[in-house]
């Protein structure tokens, strides 16, 4: 830039604001960001230091292609970061691990079920352990324990109504 180019540009820059930013809003396609880009065009072109160039020929394409170099430096850091929505957004999403209570409720209600399940007769817990804990089919706990699945069905259930009226009694 020459000496006297720097006063030239910020002159222009005032006076053609309006048809600058038009023209950048119809090059980049948003009005806030051509807006961006001419007011940090406006700041680099009144912070540089005077330099021994060629004289600017044609000051409007001189300061869409800086105030373009702008948008798109900007556009390329904005798309690192998220949008303020998308943060807000993420930041509503609540922990969905239980809290202490929860906790605690939850270790209190699997040892009244353990104590429960001590007091079933040997064969309805068998069954119900091997088809709720260890995720066996009905007819292959009714193979291994030698009985029908007719037997299996019926002290599941048993052990099912035993749990639900002494768990549930609450």
């Amino acid at each position: 830039m020459a000496e006297d180019s720097r006063p030239l540009l910020m002159d222009y820059l005032a006076k053609h604001y309006g048809s600058l930013k038009l023209r950048l809003t119809q090059l980049l396609g948003n009005g806030d960001l051509a807006s961006d880009a001419l007011q940090d065009t406006w700041l680099r072109v009144q912070s540089k230091a005077p330099q021994e160039e060629d004289p600017i020929q044609s000051p409007t394409g001189y300061l869409v292609r800086v105030a373009v170099n702008i948008a798109m430096d900007i556009q390329r850091r904005q798309s690192r970061t998220l949008p303020y929505d998308a943060v807000s957004a993420l930041l509503e999403v609540s922990d969905p691990s239980p809290g202490p209570e929860q906790t605690a409720q939850g270790r209190s209600d699997l040892e009244a079920a353990l104590k429960l399940m001590k007091r079933m007769p040997p064969r309805r817990r068998e069954v119900l352990l091997m088809v709720r804990v260890e995720g066996l089919q009905q007819k292959e706990v009714a193979r291994r324990l030698g009985v029908t699945l007719r037997t299996v069905e019926h002290e599941l259930k048993r052990a099912h109504d035993y749990l639900d009226a002494h768990l549930n009694r609450d």
